[in-house]
Formats: structure tokens, sequence, C-alpha cells
């Protein structure tokens, strides 16, 4: 199957970020990168990750997975969150995936990952989409549920037992991303379509996995398509 949307995006990224560093190794940044399932291949793939994440299980599994892997030397945990975060400005690539959803004050995260990407680098910003959980939960008969979410711009079901405090929609995200000093280039859907196709179509029809890693990247940046996508994607560079 090819790469998703948000997997072309970022190896672009890299391979530009590699020609700048004349071939050295790039160096990626990942707050809230919990067990290493975006770090690990990133090292595998040549470059130099640190990860900074609050949960010590999770950085537990990281080790694990790095070590088997082979690519413990190419990796560093820093037990902590947002807050620890420095600004050396050094990282060619900051990701943030799954983060804002969940930390105190999305702005303030969404800043200090501005600050810790090098100037001309980008930050990689991916979050759960508002109206995707309206139409999952309409879909799923949770009617009250989709209109409470539909009705809260912050995308919260207050009350109920759920981790997210937040979700967004594509205008939020931009104007988010915009207050944090970055340049957008690039806001895309990632799980437009092929979170609703059933495993078992793919499995009947022979090519079918290829027939939706392509629609699904011609969908991730058409709009309405885009905007009910499971999550929302965004690259963004900080001003050279």
């Amino acid at each position: 199957m090819r790469p998703d949307a948000v997997h072309r995006v970022l190896d672009a990224e890299l391979a530009a970020a590699r020609e700048r560093r004349d071939g050295e190794p790039p160096r990626v940044l990942d707050v809230g990168g919990g067990s290493g399932v975006w770090a690990v291949p990133l090292a595998v793939a040549g470059c130099t990750v640190t990860v900074v994440e609050p949960n010590p299980n999770a950085l537990a599994t990281l080790h694990r997975r790095a070590s088997e892997a082979g690519v413990l030397d190419r990796i560093t945990a820093v037990q902590g969150d947002a807050d620890v975060l420095d600004a050396d400005s050094s990282a060619d690539l900051v990701l943030g995936h799954g983060l804002l959803e969940v930390v105190d004050d999305a702005a303030v995260a969404l800043s200090a990952l501005a600050r810790a990407v090098a100037p001309g680098g980008a930050v990689s910003v991916l979050v759960a989409n508002r109206y995707a959980a309206v139409l999952h939960r309409a879909i799923a008969g949770k009617l009250v549920d989709a209109r409470r979410l539909l009705d809260d711009e912050a995308g919260q079901l207050t009350g109920s037992r759920e981790t997210v405090q937040r979700r967004f929609d594509a205008a939020g995200l931009e104007a988010l991303v915009l207050d944090a000093g970055l340049k957008l280039e690039l806001l895309q859907g990632h799980g437009v379509v092929s979170d609703l196709v059933p495993g078992s179509v793919l499995e009947a029809n022979p090519g079918a996995a290829d027939a939706l890693a392509e629609l699904e990247l011609a969908a991730a940046t058409r709009s309405p398509l885009r905007d009910v996508a499971a999550r929302l994607h965004v690259l963004a560079r900080r001003p050279a």
C-alpha cells in the first residue's frame, strides 16, 4: 500500500532537510511521541529523534521498540511534556501528533513547538477532527453526543470520561497555527475515506488497497472531504 498523505508530506520535508544539511541526518523532535509510533520509523529512516513524553510506560515501550529496530543510538527519550522544551531552535522537524487534544492549553503548546524548530524548519501537527467525531457518533446512534460535539466549539464532551479535552475544525486549527507565528503551508485530511472502508472489502478485491490509497491521497486536500476527515494534518513553517 502506498504511503498516506501525512507520510508523503513528511518524507518530502525530511528530504529537503537532508539537502539543507548537506546529507547530514535530519533532527526531529517528537513531542508527546508516546511509544514511538512515529519516532522509531523516522530513526530507521536515518533521522536523529528526540521524544518528549510524560508517560514512563510509553517510554519503556519506546525503548523496547527502538532496541528491536536497532536504532537506540538514534533516539533520545525525555520524560516530560511541552513545558520542558527550551527555545534552542535546533530541530529540522517538530512533530505534535495527537498532542493538542490533550494538553491544558493548545495555544501555549503550539507556541512551544514553534520555538523549538529551526528557522526554515517545519512543524507537523495532527489532531482529531470535531466534525468527523460528530458524524461517527451519529452513525453509531449516539445522537445526543453528536449534537453536543457539534455545538461545542472545543469539540469536547463535558462530563464524559474521555481523555480528549478538545477537537478541532480546519478554521480553528489554521488560526491557532498563525497565532503561533508559523506560516501555514498545508492543511489536509488524514483518514478521509480509509477509516470508512471495511477490511473485508480490501480482502475481497485485488488491487483495492492501492485504489483506496490513491483515493485517500486525492481526497486529502479537497474540501469538503478534507473537512470531515478523521484527523486534520498541518505542515507549518517557521520563517527563516
